[in-house]
């Protein structure tokens, strides 16, 4: 799929229709056999045609459009979508009542004149950055043809339908990651806004201190301008910071623990690769990150709400959760109400400490997810999903306990398996760090060819996960 600039300038100008990049869309789908069911958990595409069909014939005949009338996008399957039941990816919410309108987001974005062309697949309540659905299947990363290797979560069948060329954009959310693991793992872009900024509303929720709704595409652009829309704008880009002078600060400790070697050097090459180009990376320690493992203990915020929303549920609805979020939410059971709150007010201290750390910083660097994205044999066993799962939300669940926009973008050589590079802002500056982003993705992006070299400290890391030699059948694996 084309990025969203060149897309509405070629329909603008009527070198493609809408029809044509719908039909596009949905025959990819088709011919993903087997994987099409496990990407979505349902497909409009009778509506889609109709749309464009529509959104043509008003083109051709002169009317005001809006900027992106006729562009297909995706939806995560836990926003309500008039006269449809959101699931959130699970069979507990089976029996609910179809919606009674769209969620905000996605009424703007329909307002934008994109058109929905189908629910994507997820982690059962968005409760894991693996990605893994054991209702419904997983669908494979297709960054990795050939083998079984899991897309991150829980945004997962957001990051692959773009990331297969299924549609250009998608709507996901973001409570530790769910839109930047799974962008970092099929190497794609994806944006976490401030919570605030994009409505929540019409969403099964996780967190509500944490939750967020976000864009993943193909590019910093294609994110700046479904910000924009999803914020109430009119879909504007964001301008590019000259990369010259920018100052980001990389920090040393604790996101820098526990790296696999191939995305230490790919992280650490970036980094030589901006400081070539004039941006200043300037080491920093945050040792509040390091309380991170103490604060999150019993689930931490994300355990407490989301056991809160799911209390009667899990009493009348039990055996119908996957077991694995199942003991997630269970293990925050016995939280103490006072616990909570002083872990709040915590948070609030730990806020306002980085935030003073980043004074004089456009931004803080750092690997989006520790290790490449792993094989589905490998999560053969709760304690190894456990384990893995950790790892996948290390970093990105900083920015939602910090309520900082945060954007990762790839910057693995070519050929080789995703790597994330994450920059985190400021609380509320989510235009700025776009900007930031915008003027180095291009140097982010350059392919790799010589890693190793001059790298920083990141490089003499420890490995991560080790890889499976030969290939892994769907067949009897833990979904």
């Amino acid at each position: 799929m084309l990025h969203l600039t060149e897309l509405t300038e070629r329909l603008r100008s009527r070198d493609l229709t809408s029809r044509d990049l719908v039909d596009a869309a949905l025959a990819r789908i088709e011919a993903s056999g087997r994987e099409g069911p496990l990407i979505f958990r349902a497909l409009d595409a009778e509506r889609a045609r109709e749309t464009a069909e529509h959104v043509d014939r008003a083109r051709a005949g002169g009317a005001a459009l809006p900027p992106f009338a006729g562009i297909p996008v995706t939806v995560k399957d836990l926003f309500d979508m008039a006269g449809e039941v959101t699931r959130a990816g699970s069979r507990v919410l089976d029996d609910a009542a179809p919606a009674a309108r769209d969620a905000p987001a996605v009424a703007l974005l329909r307002r934008a004149g994109f058109i929905v062309i189908g629910r994507t697949n997820m982690t059962e309540f968005a409760y894991s950055g693996l990605g893994v659905n054991a209702h419904f299947g997983t669908p494979a990363n297709p960054a990795a043809p050939g083998e079984i290797r899991i897309p991150g979560g829980s945004s997962s069948g957001a990051a692959v339908s773009v990331a297969a060329g299924m549609a250009p954009a998608a709507l996901g959310t973001d409570t530790g990651g769910s839109c930047r693991i799974p962008a970092a793992f099929c190497g794609i872009v994806g944006f976490k806004p401030s919570s605030t900024r994009i409505s929540r509303a019409g969403t099964v929720p996780l967190s509500r201190s944490l939750d967020s709704v976000g864009p993943l595409a193909g590019s910093v652009s294609c994110c700046a301008r479904l910000d924009s829309v999803l914020s109430g704008g009119r879909g504007e880009d964001a301008a590019p910071a000259p990369a010259p002078g920018l100052r980001l600060g990389v920090v040393g400790n604790y996101v820098a623990e526990a790296l696999d070697d191939a995305v230490g050097e790919a992280f650490g090459a970036t980094l030589n690769r901006l400081r070539g180009a004039g941006v200043e990376i300037i080491p920093v320690s945050i040792p509040e990150f390091d309380e991170m493992p103490t604060l999150n203990a019993m689930g931490g915020i994300v355990g407490a709400e989301a056991f809160a929303w799911h209390r009667e549920l899990l009493e009348t609805h039990g055996g119908l959760y996957d077991p694995f979020v199942r003991a997630r939410l269970e293990a925050s059971r016995g939280m103490p109400a006072a616990d909570y709150i002083l872990l709040l007010e915590e948070r609030e201290r730990v806020r306002a400490q980085v935030a003073a750390r980043m004074a004089g910083l456009d931004a803080l660097a750092m690997p989006t997810v520790q290790i490449l994205a792993p094989r589905l044999a490998d999560l053969d066993t709760a304690e190894r999903a456990t384990q893995v799962n950790r790892l996948c939300l290390r970093n990105t669940s900083l920015a939602n306990f910090l309520d900082v926009p945060a954007i990762s973008i790839p910057c693995q050589d070519t050929g080789a398996l995703p790597v994330g590079f994450m920059l985190m802002g400021r609380t509320g500056e989510d235009r700025k760090l776009l900007s930031v982003a915008a003027g180095l993705e291009t140097l982010i992006r350059k392919p790799q060819r010589t890693l190793g070299r001059s790298l920083p400290s990141h490089a003499s890391l420890t490995a991560g996960l080790a890889p499976v030699p030969q290939p892994v059948s769907r067949d009897n694996l833990m979904m």
